[in-house]
């Protein structure tokens, strides 16, 4: 089965104009000011109540002592403060992660990488004539929906871990019908987004908190799009580990959550700081008793331009539609302990079901191993990351390389 991305013209049209002039003009940890909407805007949006638990939030967020740039400290081991600001919060906010080349790089990825969509739902080419992105790929690869709406909210998907629908406001009458807002698999698709994968910082962060020998998850790119992405209903990821007796505040693992254009309130995720020490949380019953979905103790991920925040997958975590004016691009990017994924069985949410081997570990593993030699070819002269588990071994980036990482998601380690 080949997987198919929609095209909206209008998408690309945002980006070919406003891109170019987004990277520098906010501030770093302050909080960003933002115009006034049209006459159009909607209620809940505009809503005093709401602009209260924007503000509120985004205070709480500041107030919580879990940001700063990456410190290591001795044998590649986090600066202790980041650990135990990580492991109270359930995330960092690590700043500065990507400089303004690597930025400037994603940024002109990206545009090439719209323009590589598919003209329409269902369309083989671009816009240009040429092979779409997605087309001949067997793995799930994008995900769509309504400009606006919740597609996961109140559902069966992902094992029904989306429980409560979010609001959907209604979208302008000129706003597309359907937007793309993941990509899964994102490293085939850019080499940009390759490159960042292979970054020693947070490959060393990942070493500290999951050990040498960490295995990948999986790779998403993120798009949420001024006045039309929609929102991804409150959840927490993992199914395997639940119930098990060595389950742990780390078991489900991590995700980074890389922003090429910052994050606010607005756009951004939010997250119940603590909540991955808990095996058991009732979403539903949380949202009754809120009266809303504004969770009452959720503080926004409040992010520059280059900053990559790291959150436990076991926290309760989720985004609102974005209304704003602010568009988000964020590079997901996941691991795990080994320990934690050796003869699991793949959940089936990302990749295929089957047992998590040795071999499937190892053959998806090699991500790692060609982003750093990306990496190294563009960054010449960045120290690059050694990864344990792939020592004496050199995996060249070349187009053999490239052919083989094609459908590389069907073996993501799903736990």
């Amino acid at each position: 089965m080949t997987t198919q991305f929609p095209k909206d013209p209008g998408i690309a049209a945002w980006v070919l104009l406003v891109l170019p002039t987004l990277r520098s003009e906010r501030p770093r940890m302050v909080s960003f000011a933002r115009p006034v909407l049209a006459l159009r805007q909607l209620a809940m949006e505009s809503s005093a109540e709401m602009r209260t638990y924007m503000a509120d939030g985004e205070r709480r967020a500041y107030e919580l002592g879990n940001r700063g740039p990456v410190r290591f400290v001795g044998n590649g081991a986090l600066h202790p403060d980041i650990v135990e600001a990580y492991w109270r919060c359930g995330f960092y906010v690590f700043e500065g992660v990507f400089g303004a080349e690597e930025l400037a790089d994603i940024e002109a990825d990206l545009l090439d990488f719209r323009s590589r969509l598919p003209t329409h739902r269902g369309a083989e080419t671009d816009s240009q004539g040429r092979p779409a992105i997605g087309t001949g790929i067997q793995a799930r690869t994008v995900a769509w929906g309504k400009s606006l709406s919740d597609p996961l909210g109140g559902t069966r998907a992902s094992h029904g871990r989306h429980p409560v629908k979010m609001h959907e406001p209604q979208a302008a009458a000129d706003a597309p019908e359907e937007v793309v807002y993941v990509v899964l698999g994102s490293l085939q698709f850019s080499d940009a987004c390759l490159r960042a994968y292979g970054h020693p910082d947070l490959l060393g962060i990942a070493a500290a908190l999951n050990g040498d020998d960490f295995t990948p998850f999986n790779e998403a790119l993120f798009l949420k799009d001024p006045h039309v992405g929609p929102s991804v209903a409150w959840h927490r990821d993992g199914v395997t580990h639940w119930q098990s007796p060595n389950w742990d505040q780390g078991s489900h693992g991590f995700n980074f959550m890389g922003q090429v254009f910052g994050c606010t309130p607005e756009n951004g995720v939010w997250v119940l700081p603590g909540t991955h020490k808990q095996r058991d949380i009732d979403i539903g019953a949380m949202v009754a008793a809120a009266g809303s979905e504004r969770l009452p103790q959720a503080v926004p991920l409040v992010c520059a331009p280059g900053d990559v925040a790291i959150t436990n997958r076991q926290a309760v975590h989720g985004s609102f539609a974005n209304t704003s004016p602010d568009p988000r691009v964020t590079l997901n990017m996941g691991f795990h302990r080994r320990s934690a994924v050796l003869d699991q069985t793949g959940s089936g949410i990302h990749g295929s079901v089957g047992t998590l081997d040795d071999a499937r570990i190892a053959t998806r593993s090699k991500m790692i191993g060609w982003a750093i030699e990306a990496r190294h070819q563009h960054y010449p002269h960045e120290q690059r990351f050694e990864y344990a588990p792939l020592r004496g071994r050199h995996l060249a980036w070349d187009d053999d390389a490239r052919s083989e990482i094609a459908d590389y998601n069907l073996l993501d380690l799903s736990i």
